[in-house]
Order: structure tokens, then sequence, then C-alpha cells
């Protein structure tokens, strides 16, 4: 027993001292001026934009880390840095595929750095080129769509400018999208302009070190023309029955109502104005379900159809209150259909999930909720779907729980977009 606790004691005396040595490998000792020997440079490999450098750190006990700065033509300065037990060093803020000097030293724990090596590299492409070359504008209604593709999931900021002609005045504007993401997707909307006159584009892209790419020319393209639908001859199948196999939903629980879906009244506030399935959507029979539920939508004539807008139930006695918005019992997952009738069916259009808004602001977010979510019947190539005396709106899941909620139980307004067809 004597023998476990004398090993036990050991240990502990052992932990402890090499535990107070690490730590004091990193505090302050105002009495060391003695700079550390400088790294040995190995090799070094250029990748997009910058250079990963190999190198040997020197024989120093107090040595913190391996660092590099890099300068740019503006005269700013970057600094990177490796921890002393690795043999690598990242260096990416280039702008061009030309000689730069990076140099490398190593900084013990008081400071003090050691000489300077300076080391010529040249990198790959810059991450804004390489961005800059995947940009594409496609036209969309009464908007235009700008796409780009960043696989090194980079910080950039894309500018688009464009211009057109108005009553014989050019306008020019600026828009500034700002994404890490692979591959993005944004629209260029709310524009001041009828739809005849062509737009000119062109963007460019810059980074967080001063980096920018030459100016891209995208050319002119002409915006699509929609309208939205006027709801006063549309009209909804009883609950139940079936249009080409497809049941209308149940959304006459509580104070829910099926046919205020297409009512044009928002549920906001004090006002209540949405379907509601009770748990039971699919066709009104408990045993059967709730998702998914369909809307079906007689629009009493025959359109061309290209955009739709849900209104969430917001559900608060609060006006100014976020209520369900973007959660609970809301529909966050749907597709949408059209019936074919030459081929008797219905043709399948696309998904869409609804974003959740990252604001933490909840005004903003209201906002949003209440000016609706607009969603194009066909998001990678804006158009028109068959002529169609149907649509259907298929609910498929709820915002909760991360869009994994079987709750979907409630929707306030469906509206569409399209142009009538002349039959």
């Amino acid at each position: 027993m004597k023998t476990r606790i004398d090993v036990y004691v050991i240990f502990l005396f052992l932990l402890l001292f090499y535990s107070c040595r690490e730590q004091g490998r990193f505090e302050l000792d105002s009495d060391d001026t003695v700079p550390p020997g400088k790294p040995e440079i190995v090799d070094w490999e250029p990748f997009y934009g910058g250079v990963i450098i190999y190198f040997l750190p020197p024989d120093d006990e107090d040595l913190l880390s391996i660092n590099a700065e890099y300068t740019n033509v503006n005269g700013r300065t970057f600094r990177f840095s490796a921890s002393y037990y690795t043999n690598a060093i990242t260096v990416s803020c280039m702008g061009s595929v030309e000689t730069h000097t990076v140099m490398v030293y190593a900084e013990d724990k008081a400071g003090n750095r050691s000489v300077a090596v300076p080391l010529p590299v040249v990198p790959d492409e810059p991450v804004v080129q390489r961005v800059a070359s995947t940009v594409s504008v496609k036209p969309a209604f009464g908007s235009f769509m700008v796409e780009w593709v960043n696989g090194l999931m980079a910080d950039v900021n894309v500018y688009v400018d464009f211009s057109y002609t108005q009553d014989g005045e050019q306008k020019n504007f600026t828009q500034v999208f700002s994404s890490s993401d692979d591959s993005v997707r944004v629209f260029v909307e709310n524009l001041d302009m009828t739809h005849s006159e062509p737009v000119s584009i062109r963007a460019r892209v810059e980074d967080y070190y001063d980096n920018s790419s030459e100016t891209v020319d995208l050319g002119e393209i002409a915006l699509l023309v929609d309208e939205l639908l006027p709801k006063t001859s549309w009209s909804l199948p009883d609950a139940g029955s079936k249009i080409g196999g497809v049941p209308q939903c149940f959304g006459d629980a509580y104070e829910g109502k099926l046919r205020f879906v297409i009512d044009d009244i928002i549920d906001e506030g004090m006002i209540s104005n949405y379907l509601h399935t009770g748990g039971r959507g699919y066709n009104g029979d408990t045993g059967d379900g709730n998702l998914p539920w369909n809307v079906l939508i007689d629009l009493g004539d025959y359109y061309e159809l290209s955009r739709v807008i849900t209104h969430q139930r917001h559900y608060s006695e609060d006006p100014m209150g976020r209520g369900h918005y973007y959660q609970d019992e809301n529909v966050g997952i749907y597709n949408m259909y059209f019936w074919d009738e030459a081929l008797q069916q219905w043709e399948f259009v696309s998904q869409r999930q609804i974003p959740v808004p990252n604001t933490g602001n909840l005004v903003e977010l209201l906002q949003k909720a209440r000016a609706g979510d607009f969603a194009y019947l066909y998001p990678d190539e804006p158009k028109f779907t068959k002529p169609t005396r149907w649509f259907r709106y298929e609910a498929v899941i709820g915002f909760a729980s991360d869009y994994n909620s079987l709750l979907a139980n409630c929707l306030s307004e469906i509206t569409l977009y399209g142009r009538k067809v002349n039959r």
C-alpha cells in the first residue's frame, strides 16, 4: 500500500514539473534580449494566391513561433505564424502570378526576433482572379441572377456594376455581395426600369488582402417579364377530393380554414388567417396522417407560371413579436408542380427550402417574413412552365429542429406570378 502511494506521489511531482516547464515556455522573460537563431528554409510550394513554406526551426528552448511577413504593393504588411512544433507555414495573400518576397523569421517568448530570411516565391493564380473567371449572369423576372464558384471558400467581395438607359439618361449602379461559400447564386432585384431595356453588366472580385481581379465584362441581357396573377378566378377543391390521384389537403382545423390561403389576407399580429391541418393534413383522415399535404389550386384559366410567394402563419398577439415565423408549425420545405394536360399527370418543377434570415435583428426578420418568401419555379434557369390550369403546392417538412419537424401544420398565403395564355 505504501509503495502504491509513493509511486502516485512521484507521478504527480513529475506531472507538475513538466506542466510548469511547458507553461514557462510561454511566460515573458523581460531579461532575455538574445534573439533565437534563424529558421532554415527547406522548400516551398505554390497554391492559389499563396505558398506553403517548409522549414527547420532553430534549436532554441525559448522558441515560440516561426513567422512570415509579406508586404503588398500598397505597403500593407500581413503576418502569418506557425507554432514552434510544426515545420510548415502557409502564406495566402498574394494577388499576382509573379515573384514576391516573403520574410521568414523566428520569435521567442520574450518577443526577440531572429534575423529574417528573405524568400522569393511565385504563387499560383490568385483567388480573386480564379473566382472572377467563374462569374456568370442570367436574366430573371424583373431582375438578373449572378453566380460564381469559390472552390477555396475564401472570403471575397463580388462587385457587380450594371447600367442601362432610362428616358435617355444613363443609369449606373453597383451592388456588393460578400461570401465564402463554395458556390453562390444571388439576385439583383427591384430594378427601377422597364424590362425592354438591355442591362450591361460587369464584375470584379476583391479580398481581405487588398487584392482585386480584373473587371470582367459580362455583356448585355434583357430581363424576363411576368406579372402578379389575380386570384379572383381561383378555386380550391374540397378536402380529400383528388386531382390526378393527389388529394386536396385538410386545412380547417381549429381557427384555420383552407380557403384562407388564396384570399390575399396575410396572417400577422391580431389577424388569424391561415390553414391548419390539425395533424391530419394529407386528406383529413386521421389514419392517413399529416405530411405530405397538398394545396391544389384551380387557376380558373390557363397560365404559364414563373414565381411563387409563401407567407407563413405569424400567430402572435404582439404585432412586433416573432410569433411562429421560421419555426414551430410553419412549412419550411415544399415542392412545386403543375398539371400537364397533354400527359395527364402532375409535372414536378422544383423543391424550395425557405431560408431562415441570418440576422439577430427582430425588425429585419419581421420585414422579411411579412414580405413573404419569393421562389422561382425554375431556380437554376428562370423560365415559365408550360401552359397549365392547375398548381400544386406540396408541404414536405417544417422549420423546427433544423428542417426536421413533422409538425408542418400551417400556411397563411400562396401567391403566384406568371402570364396568361390565350388559347
